[in-house]
């Protein structure tokens, strides 16, 4: 299924996740003042394989692709908007797939600490193991060694 919104999440949490041979594994989590979408599908007009779930009550605003395209036509100011939007979301993308590929689950765990404490109290362990790409039992033991 094409994505045809970009939502902003004014309050709440929300997590995006594919599955993989029957398991849910958590690509990222929004939070308040986040743009979300499924970015692949919502531009590139294709279906994408991420599922979009509310971990909280949510507000959310939403604006079709198309309503989207129109009001650039008559504010091209928008245009950066979203463009920034876009840029914000490379980076959160790079900035992952660097921490997977080079730093290990416990320098994972460290930085989420660092960057977003919060996520601790919001989300599940289960789902932040899968978000940190290790099991929950290997999070257990991390968490019990980090201060």
């Amino acid at each position: 299924m094409v994505c045809n919104n970009l939502y902003f999440l004014e309050q709440g949490c929300l997590r995006g996740y594919y599955n993989l041979d029957g398991k849910e594994i958590t690509y990222w989590f929004g939070f308040e003042n986040n743009f979300i979408t499924s970015f692949y599908s919502f531009i590139s007009r294709k279906p994408g394989v991420e599922n979009i779930q509310m971990l909280e009550d949510s507000t959310l605003w939403g604006i079709s692709f198309e309503a989207l395209n129109q009001l650039f036509d008559y504010h091209s100011d928008l245009e950066r908007l979203v463009r920034i939007i876009n840029e914000q979301y490379y980076i959160r993308l790079e900035e992952r797939f660097m921490g997977m590929q080079f730093k290990t689950a416990r320098e994972r765990y460290e930085q989420l600490l660092e960057t977003s404490p919060h996520i601790l109290q919001r989300i599940s362990l289960g789902q932040i193991a899968s978000y940190l790409g290790i099991s929950q039992e290997t999070l257990s033991r991390i968490r019990s060694h980090v201060v």
